[in-house]
């Protein structure tokens, strides 16, 4: 099954055993992956479910419903200060590492004012970067808003926010307490976060942590936190 190529399906394309299959599919099937009628692959509807299904044509029928369990036992949501270049792999890597929701924000430092286009392409990057690494759902990518508006945004009583700079217990640390089932975790800038914004999300119930000895980049952070807590959750 491991052989078998995925793509990501809209639940409005399913009618009964069938996936009505969009034009862009289309050509990716045929023409890139050159699948012939007949051939299987794999759909996902990004939510959860896979299915194995046969092309024929402009749809595909619906053989088998699969179980897959790639997911991590816990829930993450990444909270990331967007940094000036680089934002397009931290969603790719952070979806392969497990990331539930990626919560963009504009910090005291940020200087990227993101396009409504560029929040499309996110979305669409995560989703491939979900079909490659065999994932049963697709994160969700939020319009970014300010740091100060994320801060209260998330209702859950695990919240972390790295800082490069003073005494703070490392991650690893923190991630050993038994019965999390949510994690949001905070990643700054380029330059780090300002004094007020570390006493900020302090106040808003983060705890701040470290990642290391060594001053990380502003998308390196991000890769690292979710590889520590993906890890210790496996």
């Amino acid at each position: 099954m491991a052989q078998l190529q995925r793509i990501a399906i809209a639940l409005d394309q399913l009618q009964q055993n069938q996936i009505w299959l969009t034009a862009q599919q289309q050509h990716y099937l045929s023409r890139v992956l050159r699948l012939q009628k007949g051939d299987r692959f794999i759909a996902m509807d990004g939510i959860g479910k896979w299915w194995l299904a046969q092309l024929e044509g402009k749809e595909a029928q619906i053989l088998e419903t699969l179980t897959v369990e790639t997911e991590l036992p816990i829930s993450i949501t990444l909270m990331v200060a967007l940094p000036k270049n680089g934002f397009d792999e931290v969603v790719r890597c952070c979806t392969e590492l497990g990331v539930a929701c990626i919560a963009p924000v504009m910090s005291d430092r940020t200087l990227l004012n993101p396009s409504p286009q560029k929040l499309e392409r996110w979305q669409r990057i995560a989703s491939e970067a979900a079909e490659q690494s065999e994932r049963s759902f697709v994160p969700t990518i939020l319009e970014p808003v300010s740091f100060e508006a994320g801060l209260s945004s998330f209702a859950t009583n695990h919240k972390y926010i790295c800082e490069g700079r003073g005494n703070y217990p490392h991650l690893k640390k923190c991630l050993q307490q038994t019965g999390q089932t949510t994690i949001l975790i905070a990643t700054g800038p380029e330059g780090g976060w300002t004094e007020k914004e570390i006493d900020n999300a302090i106040q808003a119930g983060f705890q701040p942590v470290s990642l290391g000895r060594r001053i990380l980049r502003a998308v390196t952070a991000p890769i690292v936190a979710l590889s520590l807590i993906s890890a210790c959750e496996v």
